[in-house]
């Protein structure tokens, strides 16, 4: 083994793998009691050097055991089989912070608390508050899933992870998830990589949700907008709709004094950009408004054409582009077109409003989907955030994913359901 580590380390920078002693032993455990000296251990700065690594052990079967700040309490990252450790420390930079979209993008050597006061900078939110945020790593929180005080309300680290870039273990980088705030397009990955512990992967890039406020500090627990199609079709089937071409339908919860002032203060960050601001408090008044909502659909109904209901998501900075893309087509291909939906995580309901008789299969309307998915995924969208692909969007599933995304996938289903008995024909 020290022979394949040798050769290892001369297709590596300068001092990327190191041998002495005192870096085995402070390598070799964690914060509990067990400990167990490698062979040698990487320091990688990047995902190349990472993907090299790790084909190489693959190739010559050496054990490898990632690690991030060594502060977990069960033995997680000891090398109990020697081999390399592969240290993930100097992979410790805050590639973004995105107020528009809501995320921050890092690399796993990032310690919890550096994102998190750097985020407040911004004014945002990374909730995940480990104990040892002070000198635990992204990379392990997402490897064992971390909690906190915080979960309580907050929940645990896999509800902050969106995408993951992820080396497997012949070597081969895949990305799964992305920057949406919802996606539904394949197999939930991330929530397979998150909390594996390392023994699926090793992730060298991680796009995480952060909560944003209206820039003013507020907090909505829901943000849904619509369209003027949607609107003038829900004055004529919904009592009480609202006669404008667009809505803005802002939702606070807690207590009732808290939620009378963050009312009024989103009322007056709106009042510069809206003509008319409508409030209400407690459960009555507030399901009233809720019912208009609930009703856009139906009301999409009755206006006697065929809704082809797609749920695509776009990074929340891009959700104005995809009102945008809608009008075009609309106006290109003379269809209507609805768009309505949620607006706190960028995933908007696009309603081809069809002629009655168009079957799902029409060349026009595959035409117009074609090209609101493109624009989407070129927006850095997935073309599903709630429904996923079924049948109806098994066409753009290539357009979709990465070839070795789809490889990762068919490996998962083979392994899973070797003769294929389990809901034949879909996307794979």
């Amino acid at each position: 083994m020290k022979r394949h580590l040798s050769k290892l380390a001369r297709l590596l920078p300068r001092g990327a793998i190191r041998s002495d002693f005192l870096t085995l032993k402070n390598n070799s455990s964690d914060a509990w009691m067990a400990s167990s000296l490698p062979d040698a251990v990487a320091f990688p700065k990047n995902t190349a050097e990472v993907s090299k690594i790790v084909a190489f052990c693959h190739r010559h079967r050496i054990p490898v055991t990632t690690r991030g700040g060594g502060r977990g309490y069960v033995g997680g990252c000891v090398p109990v089989k020697g081999g390399l450790v592969l240290s993930l420390v100097k992979m410790n930079r805050i590639r973004e912070i995105s107020p528009q979209d809501g995320v921050a993008v890092v690399q796993p050597g990032v310690i919890t608390s550096k994102l998190a006061s750097t985020a407040k900078r911004r004014r945002l939110f990374y909730p995940p508050d480990p104990a040892s945020l002070k000198e635990s790593t992204l990379g392990g929180n997402i490897a064992t899933n971390a909690g906190g005080p915080r979960c309580l309300k907050y929940g645990v680290t896999r509800n902050y992870v969106l995408g993951l870039e992820v080396v497997l273990a012949d070597g081969t980088v895949v990305r799964v998830g992305g920057r949406t705030h919802k996606n539904r397009t394949g197999f939930d990955l991330v929530g397979l990589f998150t909390g594996s512990e390392g023994m699926l992967g090793v992730v060298t890039e991680a796009t995480l949700r952060l909560l944003k406020i209206l820039g003013s500090g507020l907090l909505p627990c829901a943000l849904e907008i619509a369209d003027p199609f949607t609107l003038a079709a829900a004055r004529k089937a919904i009592p009480n709709a609202p006669r404008c071409d667009s809505m803005l339908l802002v939702e606070f919860d807690g207590q009732p004094s808290s939620v009378k002032s963050e009312l009024a203060i989103a009322a007056k960050v709106l009042r510069s950009t809206s003509s008319k601001i409508f409030t209400a408090h407690g459960d009555a008044a507030c399901e009233k408004i809720w019912e208009i909502r609930r009703g856009f659909s139906y009301a999409l109904r009755d206006t006697g054409l065929v809704k082809l209901n797609e749920d695509v998501t776009v990074p929340r900075g891009r959700i104005v582009d995809l009102f945008h893309l809608a009008a075009k087509l609309q106006k290109n291909y003379g269809i209507p077109i609805s768009c309505f939906g949620h607006a706190g995580d960028g995933n908007i309901h696009v309603n081809l409003m069809a002629p009655i008789g168009t079957r799902h299969d029409d060349p026009r309307m595959h035409r117009i989907l074609s090209e609101l998915f493109q624009g989407v995924l070129k927006m850095g969208g997935v073309i599903s955030g709630e429904h996923g692909i079924g049948l109806a969007k098994k066409p753009w599933w290539n357009a979709a994913s990465t070839p070795a995304l789809r490889k990762l996938h068919q490996r998962i289903k083979k392994v899973l359901d070797p003769k294929d008995v389990l809901n034949p024909g879909k996307f794979l």
